[in-house]
Parts: C-alpha cells; sequence; structure tokens
C-alpha cells in the first residue's frame, strides 16, 4: 500500500505565498476528502501532493521518499491525478485516451497488451463510458468527457487516487454513481483515494477522513463527525450551519444554513461600492 504525506509544505504562486508549513498524512486505504472555501488552497494542495506544483519549502513523501526525488514513471505506477480541468488533444477517441492510462506499465514501443485492453475495457465499463469508445472526446458532453476521464485514471490501476472535483459537470445521479464507484474501489481493492470536494453532503457521506482547509491552513481533520460541525464551518466557511444525522448513512448532513454578518464575497462589495 502507498503512503503519502506532506511536511512543513509552503506553497507559493510567484511572491503570493498560498500555504505556509502545512503538515498532512493521507490515511492509508482510506477515502480522505478536503473541503474548504473557493480559492482556500485546496486544488493547490492537491497538485502539489501530486508532484504537479513544487513546493517553496517542504517535502512531500510519497512511499517514504522525496517525490520530487523520484521518476515520473515511478510516480505514476504508484498515483493516479484527476485535474479539476483536463484536456485532451484534438481528435482522440474515448478508448485512446483511456488506454493513455496504462502508460506507466508499458514497455519497449508501448504497444497495449491483451492486459492493458483487458483493463482499459474494465474502466470504459465502471464507469458507464463502453458505449461511447469510438467516438472523439470532443463529441461528448461535459459529464460524459469527465467519466473518460475518470476512467483513464482507474486504468492507470494506482493504490492512490487524487481527484480535483471528481463529480464537476454531472449531474445528481451520475455525482452519486461516480461517488459509489470511487467508495467501491476503495472497499473492495483497498485503494487510497484523495478528493477536493465542494459538496459538503457528499464529502462526508464518501469520506473516512476529513480535512477542513482555509486560507492555506488546516482549520480541523478528522472523522466526517467530527470535522461536520457547526463550529468548524463556522471558522471555515463562515456560516450559520445546522447540522444533523442522515437517516440512510447515519453520517452528518448539512441540513441548512445562513451567512454570518460580513461574508459577502470581495466581489459583490466592489460592486456595491463602485461609482455609478
Amino acid at each position: 500500500m502507498v503512503t503519502l504525506a506532506a511536511e512543513k509544505l509552503g506553497i507559493a504562486y510567484g511572491k503570493l505565498d498560498i500555504v505556509k508549513g502545512l503538515n498532512l498524512t493521507i490515511p492509508e486505504g482510506k477515502v480522505t476528502t478536503i473541503i474548504g472555501p473557493n480559492g482556500c488552497g485546496k486544488s493547490t494542495i492537491l497538485k502539489t501532493l501530486a508532484r504537479i506544483l513544487q513546493p517553496k519549502t517542504g517535502v512531500v513523501y510519497l512511499d517514504g521518499k522525496a517525490i520530487h526525488q523520484q521518476s515520473t514513471r515511478e510516480i505514476a505506477k504508484k498515483m493516479a491525478i484527476l485535474p479539476q480541468t483536463p484536456e485532451a488533444p484534438s481528435g482522440l477517441t474515448v478508448s485512446e485516451l483511456v488506454s493513455y492510462g496504462r502508460f506507466p506499465h508499458q514497455r519497449g514501443f508501448g504497444r497495449l497488451t491483451d492486459e492493458d485492453r483487458r483493463i482499459v475495457h474494465w474502466a470504459l465499463e465502471v464507469t458507464g463510458v463502453i458505449q461511447f469508445r469510438e467516438r472523439p472526446i470532443e463529441a461528448l458532453s461535459g459529464g460524459q468527457r469527465q467519466r473518460v476521464w475518470i476512467a483513464m485514471a482507474l486504468a492507470q490501476e494506482t493504490d492512490l487516487l487524487l481527484l480535483d472535483e471528481p463529480t464537476t459537470y454531472l449531474d445528481l445521479a451520475h455525482q452519486l454513481e461516480v461517488l459509489q464507484l470511487l467508495d467501491k474501489l476503495n472497499l473492495e481493492q483497498q485503494r487510497t483515494i484523495v478528493m477536493v470536494i465542494h459538496d459538503l453532503n457528499h464529502a462526508a457521506r464518501f469520506a473516512h477522513h476529513m480535512v477542513a482547509i482555509n486560507n492555506g491552513t488546516i482549520i480541523k481533520e478528522g472523522t466526517p463527525e467530527e470535522v461536520m460541525r457547526p463550529d468548524v464551518l463556522k471558522e471555515v466557511f463562515n456560516i450559520d450551519a445546522e447540522i444533523v444525522k442522515d437517516p440512510r448513512t447515519g453520517k452528518p448532513v448539512c441540513l441548512t444554513y445562513d451567512l454570518l454578518s460580513g461574508t459577502e464575497h470581495a466581489e459583490d462589495q466592489q460592486l456595491v461600492h463602485a461609482p455609478a
């Protein structure tokens, strides 16, 4: 099983510090969800954990070794990452894109083996896109494309899967299908899954471990019961939330909430005070 941890992580865009001194250990074989307001650093942290971004300070450890000292192929055999807005080269079919997930396991001229084809077929099937396998990616809807990207990540067949907003563009039914698929992969194959999710109730429902972030700092981490609390959500989102227990899952649910005073978005304030 693959381990992932960050120690004293500092991340910056130019001179702007986004994250300072972050320590985070991802529980092995569990589903971890990361929550927080827009612009708080969630995706930035995920990208740095995946070696997409270089930290300003600190180290990310993958299996106990500094991730920036490991080769791309070595990392890709252990970790798959699905970014928020992935882009595919024009003209690729669905099957071709998903087969890219087999690249870390290929040798020589990179031809697909029977095992590669079997895994690609499985990934297309479990994500519900096998009927589109010969279609060009650009011919699909946003939701269909998102499921194809998830299929590619699954075809990579790694023990660790990082996803940034995996339910983007999906309707309610397909959101649930994707999250239940990831839950099944964790349950049956013990894959470690880390997801950035905006929907608090989805984050709590499918997580063993939750990490609440604001301003690049971990405000609270722990079980959904420990994180989905009114005082935590007040500090993270500046809302007054009513938390109840879901009668079906037993997990905490944000039933309703109100904005606390002084929570207008900056852009809204600018509009209010802008000269006529």
